[in-house]
C-alpha cells in the first residue's frame, strides 16, 4: 500500500507539473472542472500491456452524457491469468471530489468483486482523495487481480477458500473463468487464451 502511495504521489506532482506550464484551451473553458480533470486524467494515462481503455462517452462530449470508460484488464499472472474483465467506470460532475463508480461487467469469481459486479476497492471509498486519479484506479484494479484480498471481501466464500486453501481456490478460479457453474451461479466465460 506504501509503494501505491508513493506512486499516486509521484503522479500527482508530475501532473502539477504539466498542468502549470500548460495554457488553458477553448475546449476546457466550455467544459465543467470535472470534465476538465477527467480529459487531463486520461491524455495522462500510461497503460501497462495487460490494460486497455476505451472511451464510451467522452468528458469533452458537450451532449450532457456522463462520462463513461470502459477498461479491460487481462492480467499476465497470478489466479486469474488468461483472463479478460471488463469494467465500466462512470464519471460524475464532482470528480474528483468524489470517487467514480465501478462496475465489473463480467460475473467472476473472486474475494474483492461480487457477482452483480460491485467492486471493493478502498481507494473508491474510504481512500478516495482528490489528488487520486484514473492512473490510480487503473493501477488498484489490476492489483485487486495480482494480489485478490481476503481480508476485505465482497464475495464470502471466494475469500474463504483463498484463505484455507490456494490450490482450491486457483481451481476454483479456473473453472468459473470458463464459464462454470458453482453453487447454483453461472460465471461468465472470460477465458482470452
Amino acid at each position: 500500500m506504501l509503494k501505491l502511495r508513493q506512486l499516486q504521489q509521484k503522479k500527482h506532482n508530475e501532473l502539477k507539473q504539466r498542468e502549470e506550464s500548460r495554457n488553458s484551451s477553448t475546449v476546457s473553458s466550455k467544459l465543467s472542472p470535472a470534465r476538465v480533470r477527467l480529459a487531463r486524467d486520461i491524455k495522462d494515462l500510461v497503460l501497462p500491456p495487460t490494460v486497455s481503455v476505451q472511451i464510451i462517452n467522452s468528458p469533452e462530449d458537450t451532449q450532457n452524457h456522463p462520462p463513461l470508460i470502459h477498461i479491460t484488464i487481462s492480467p499476465d499472472d497470478g489466479y486469474y491469468f488468461g483472463g479478460s474483465f471488463k469494467f465500466s467506470l462512470t464519471i460524475n460532475e464532482n470528480y474528483p471530489i468524489d470517487p467514480p463508480k465501478l462496475l465489473c461487467l463480467n460475473k467472476i469469481f473472486h474475494p474483492n468483486i461480487s457477482t452483480d459486479g460491485k467492486i471493493c476497492l478502498n481507494i473508491l471509498r474510504e481512500d478516495w482523495t482528490p489528488a487520486l486519479d484514473l492512473q490510480t484506479i487503473v493501477i488498484g484494479l489490476l492489483f485487486l487481480f495480482l494480489e485478490p484480498n481476503p481480508l476485505d471481501p465482497l464475495n464470502k466464500e471466494a475469500a474463504q477458500l483463498l484463505s484455507d486453501d490456494k490450490i482450491n481456490f486457483y481451481e476454483t478460479v479456473r473453472l468459473t473463468m470458463a464459464g462454470s457453474a458453482l453453487n447454483n451461479i453461472k460465471y461468465d466465460c472470460v477465458l482470452s487464451i
